[in-house]
């Protein structure tokens, strides 16, 4: 799959699947390509999940350890500076079943108001426009919550969730919170996002790993079966 040709035919994968199998499905993550604008990106016919969140929430740590690759995300020196959309195609045996897109941080301070103006109004269009967009994944830091401009995406994206668009949230860097922290972070998360998914999840300590490879092997699978389910964090 390149940037000008559509997506290939679906690898093949078990009609079921467990963590382990979902955790070699994201390994299989490889770079497509890199767009600045909505219109740069090529046409894709298969499931396609992004990732979004404010700069420094641990997204490129979250990519890449969901992933097993430790550089396949790029994490900037400078917070925020990294204003592109990267495309990365997931599949065996060269095929193409699904697409995750890593959007740029947005509200790190250094970034002049022009440069924050122009990314908002990309990123409005990606989650708004983008056709092949079937899930979203939004990064927050639990020691600081959902912040305005986290309340600002779920609005935006509110309308495509209420139409089935698949909805997220990771409360990354898990470890610096006990367990009762932990506990209080997800129940304040998910007043905030209406009820929505929440889950805690930990790079350092691979907490959350697998269920949230499983949960986007089901986005990515929705005619497949997991053998298991998912049970909500507590």
């Amino acid at each position: 799959m390149t940037a000008s040709d559509p997506a290939q035919s679906v690898g093949t994968f078990p009609p079921t699947a467990d963590a382990k199998s979902a955790m070699g499905w994201m390994h299989t993550a490889r770079f497509l390509t890199t767009a600045a604008q909505l219109h740069q990106l090529p046409t894709v016919e298969v499931p396609e999940i992004a990732f979004v969140g404010r700069s420094n929430a641990g997204k490129s740590s979250c990519i890449n350890t969901l992933t097993q690759q430790k550089q396949l995300a790029f994490a900037s020196k400078k917070p925020g500076r990294t204003q592109h959309i990267n495309l990365f195609s997931l599949g065996r045996q060269n095929t193409t079943d699904a697409v995750l897109a890593d959007l740029p941080g947005y509200g790190y301070a250094a970034v002049s108001r022009s440069d924050k103006m122009r990314w908002q109004q990309v990123m409005v269009n990606y989650l708004v426009h983008r056709e092949s967009l079937t899930g979203i994944v939004l990064l927050c830091d639990p020691r600081l919550g959902l912040t305005g401009l986290d309340e600002a995406l779920l609005e935006v994206v509110r309308p495509r969730v209420e139409d089935g668009l698949k909805f997220l949230v990771l409360l990354t860097k898990a470890d610096k919170l006990t367990r009762a922290e932990q506990t209080k972070a997800l129940s304040i998360a998910r007043l905030q996002t209406g009820g929505g998914e929440v889950r805690m999840f930990s790079a350092l300590k691979k907490q959350g790993v697998d269920e949230a490879a499983l949960l986007l092997w089901q986005w990515a699978h929705p005619q497949a079966e997991a053998v298991a389910p998912i049970a909500p964090a507590d």
